[in-house]
This record gives structure tokens, sequence and C-alpha cells, in this order.
């Protein structure tokens, strides 16, 4: 299990991202505004809280950035969670190939497409 889940969404908006939220996961609350834009809103996921942070046009204006600040994700890892938003939004959502250390290149992505194809990228954000 990961300790959270982060993965970037292709022209989707924050509300539509929100949406998502509330059908796949459950009732989803906003809780504010943080520090640099951060979006929170709260999950309640199976009798749980799932902290979820939004950042709009995190990489030019295509992409938004969706992280689960939480390792209470129904996904396996980053990958499990990119193939099911990438379906139910149809759009294109990438994601870090693997957890990420300290010995891996940061730059190494996912390109997660909505018919469960996916192809290896080098994505300098």
């Amino acid at each position: 299990m990961y300790p959270d889940i982060e993965v970037y969404v292709k022209n989707k908006s924050e509300e539509e991202i929100v949406q998502w939220l509330e059908k796949a996961l459950g009732t989803t609350e906003y809780q504010g505004k943080l520090q640099g834009g951060l979006q929170h809103y709260q999950v309640n996921h199976q009798g749980k809280g799932l902290p979820v942070m939004i950042m709009s046009a995190v990489v030019g204006k295509a992409w938004n950035s969706v992280w689960f600040d939480t390792p209470d994700t129904p996904w396996e890892d980053d990958i499990s969670c990119a193939k099911q938003m990438a379906k139910e939004l149809d759009t294109e959502i990438r994601c870090i190939r693997s957890g990420w250390d300290e010995d891996q290149d940061p730059d190494e992505w996912m390109k997660v497409f909505p018919d469960g194809s996916s192809e290896d990228i080098l994505w300098k954000k």
C-alpha cells in the first residue's frame, strides 16, 4: 500500500473531478483553500475521511493534480487509481510509474488512456 496517491488529470475541471470523487468514492466536502492554491476536500469512503487535494493548471492549463494524502484509498497504487480515473472520466491520466524513492528518476511517468492502455514516458513537469 502506498502512503499516498497522486495523479494528473488532463482537460477536466475541478468540478468534474469532484463529481467523479462523489460517484467513485462517496460524499465529498470542500474543506477550504490551502497554501499555494491547493483546494482541500474530504471524501467519506467506507466510514473513513480521505483527504484529497486538487491543484488546477499545475502543468500548463491542461493538467490538474489530484493528491490523496492518505494510505487508506481503495487503490493499491497510483497506476490502479489512474486506470479507474481514465476510464470513468474518459481522459488521459498521468502518474508516477511506481512508488518513488531517492534512487529513482522522478521523471519516469506513465500515461494511462480511457481504453485501459498505457505508455511509459519521461515527463518533466
